[in-house]
C-alpha cells in the first residue's frame, strides 16, 4: 500500500527544486507558459482563463504583472489568442501554436528516442545576412536543434522542415525565409568521403550536450527514487511536473536526435529520457487533480482532460500524436 504524504514523507526534495525555481531572480516567463500550455492546458481543450494562469504560476515566483507581459507577447509572436467572455478573457493556442506544441509532443512524451531514416535536412544560407539577423538565426534554429557547419549551412537528421521554417517566422524571422534553401540529403556509400561521425563532431558540441543531460538526471533521479511510493500533494505534484517537462522540453531542444550509431559510447540521453518518462508517471495523476480544482474556463467551466493524456511516455503502435489529438 502507498504511504500517505506526511511530516515524516513529505516530497522533501520535489519541494525543493520548486523552491529554488521560484527563487530566481530572472524568469523566461513566456517559455515556462508555453510549457504549461503544452502539457497541462492542451489535454484540456488548449484553453483556460487568465485568471487561472496566474493563480497555477504564482507558488513558482511569476507574478501577476509578468503573466500578463509574456501572455502579450505570445499574442504578438502568434501563439496565443484570446476570447472574450463578458469582463474575463481566456487565452487559447492559436492554429500555428498548436501545431509547433504538437511537433514538439512527439519528441517530449515519446517513451524511446525516434529511429532514424538515414536523411540528413540542410539550411542552406544563399545570401549575405545583417550580423544581427544571422545571429538570431544561429540561436533559433540552435534551439530546434539544428547544427552548424562551415559556410552556412545548418543540419540536422530529423526535423521538419516546413514546421522548421514556421518555427523561424514564429521567432520574427518570416522576412529572412527567402535567404534559405532547404534540402533533405542521403549520405551516399562511396569510399573516401568524410563519415557521419566528421559531420557530427563539426556541427555539434556533444559534450556541452551530454553534460546538460546528467545534469538533468542528478536533478530529478534523487526526486523520482524518493517519491516512490508516496502519494504527492497535488500542487506540488503540478509545480514538479511542470517544472520537470519545462526542464525536459529544454534539453530537447537543444538535442538533434542523433542515431544511436553516431553517439558516444554511455551516452546519458537516454536515462534522462527514462527518469523524466518514471517521475512524469508518478505526478500525473496527483497533478491532474490539483487542475480539476485550479484550472477554469472564463465561463467558469472546468475542462476535463482528453483520455489520450494518460498514454504520455507509453509505447504506442503507431505514430500518431502524443499532444494534438485528431480532429482537435
Amino acid at each position: 500500500m502507498a504511504a500517505v504524504a506526511t511530516a515524516e514523507t513529505e516530497p522533501t526534495l520535489l519541494l525543493e527544486r520548486i523552491a529554488a525555481f521560484a527563487r530566481q531572480d530572472r524568469v523566461q516567463a513566456g517559455s515556462l507558459i508555453v510549457t504549461v500550455f503544452g502539457d497541462a492546458v492542451l489535454p484540456r481543450g488548449a484553453r483556460l482563463w487568465l485568471g487561472s494562469l496566474i493563480e497555477l504560476l504564482a507558488p513558482l515566483g511569476i507574478n501577476e504583472r509578468l503573466v500578463r507581459t509574456a501572455v502579450y507577447r505570445l499574442v504578438q509572436e502568434g501563439w496565443l489568442t484570446t476570447r472574450a467572455h463578458g469582463r474575463r478573457t481566456d487565452y487559447l493556442l492559436t492554429e500555428a501554436g498548436l501545431a509547433r506544441v504538437d511537433e514538439a509532443a512527439r519528441q517530449i512524451y515519446a517513451a524511446r528516442a525516434p529511429s532514424w531514416d538515414l536523411h540528413w535536412r540542410l539550411l542552406v544560407v544563399t545570401e549575405a545576412l545583417p550580423t544581427r539577423v544571422r545571429e538570431r538565426l544561429r540561436r533559433s534554429l540552435f534551439w530546434q536543434g539544428y547544427g552548424e557547419l562551415p559556410g552556412g549551412v545548418y543540419v540536422h537528421p530529423s526535423a521538419e522542415l516546413e514546421a522548421t521554417l514556421e518555427a523561424l517566422g514564429a521567432d520574427g524571422l518570416s522576412n529572412w525565409v527567402g535567404a534559405l534553401l532547404p534540402l533533405r540529403a542521403q549520405r551516399l556509400p562511396l569510399r573516401g568521403v568524410a563519415p557521419n561521425r566528421t559531420l557530427v563532431q563539426q556541427a555539434w558540441n556533444l559534450s556541452a550536450l551530454a553534460q546538460h543531460y546528467a545534469e538533468f538526471v542528478a536533478r530529478y533521479a534523487p526526486i523520482e527514487a524518493v517519491l516512490r511510493g508516496q502519494q504527492v500533494p497535488p500542487e506540488a505534484a503540478f509545480l514538479g511536473r511542470t517544472l520537470l517537462i519545462h526542464d525536459w522540453r529544454r534539453l530537447l531542444l537543444r538535442d538533434p536526435q542523433l542515431p544511436a550509431e553516431l553517439l558516444p559510447r554511455e551516452w546519458p540521453g537516454e536515462r534522462a529520457r527514462q527518469v523524466c518518462r518514471r517521475l512524469y508517471r508518478l505526478l500525473l495523476a496527483p497533478a491532474e487533480r490539483h487542475l480539476d480544482a485550479h484550472l477554469r474556463l472564463a465561463d467558469g467551466q472546468v475542462p476535463p482532460p482528453a483520455a489520450w493524456l494518460w498514454q504520455r511516455f507509453e509505447p504506442l503502435d503507431d505514430e500518431c500524436s502524443l499532444g494534438v489529438p485528431p480532429g482537435l
